[in-house]
């Protein structure tokens, strides 16, 4: 069992945690906090390492819960992002097999962004066909008894992860750029990437 931060198509190492995990709860109830994946995400272009970022509502002076948090949708950022996968990994080789599940996602305009956050986990838990049972907190805990994943919601972490190499569409121009969004992964290796994350040491 452990604990996570519901984020946006979530780096590597969250998945790599998830995959080996029985039962999953979700951290709502604590203050929103940016730089931090629960609206961002890295994916790879031809110009190397590209930020996807979900704009928010913020409410100035005030603190938000997690589950409070509106997207802005004043710019089409949700078409924006669909453009930027197509462009990046049109040529991957698992990018047409799971491109009409994932349009939807981008097509439906989600009030909440954690309504967004969990279409995603539930379009990759669907995508790498594992079963695992879901929860949500009830209460923010500073401290909790199980295993604690929240700080892998941490954007700018000095924490560094490698993982095992795999091929990645401009990796021969940009060199292996390791913990991107869970996208990546899929993307390039298919129904490979529950094998992989399997594979990788959990790092928290």
């Amino acid at each position: 069992m452990i604990l996570v931060h519901p984020t946006y198509f979530s780096p590597i190492s969250q998945y790599v945690a998830i995959a080996k995990s029985k039962e999953l709860i979700f951290e709502v109830e604590d203050n929103y906090q940016k730089q931090t994946y629960r609206n961002r995400c890295y994916i790879y272009t031809a110009d190397g390492k590209h930020i996807l970022n979900v704009p928010i509502q913020h409410k100035k002076g005030l603190k938000q819960k997690t589950k409070d948090v509106k997207i802005d949708y004043k710019d089409d950022w949700h078409k924006l992002h669909l453009k930027t996968l197509q462009t990046a990994y049109s040529s991957s080789p698992f990018f047409e097999f799971y491109i009409d599940d994932l349009k939807p996602i981008f097509e439906k305009r989600n009030t909440f962004l954690l309504d967004l956050n969990l279409k995603c986990y539930e379009f990759i838990i669907g995508a790498l066909q594992l079963e695992i049972s879901t929860s949500k907190t009830i209460k923010y805990n500073s401290e909790v008894a199980i295993s604690d994943a929240r700080k892998l919601a941490i954007a700018k972490s000095k924490e560094e992860f490698i993982f095992d190499r795999y091929i990645q569409v401009f990796d021969q121009n940009k060199g292996f750029i390791s913990n991107l969004s869970i996208l990546d992964l899929l993307f390039m290796e298919g129904p490979n990437t529950l094998n992989y994350l399997e594979n990788q040491k959990v790092l928290f």
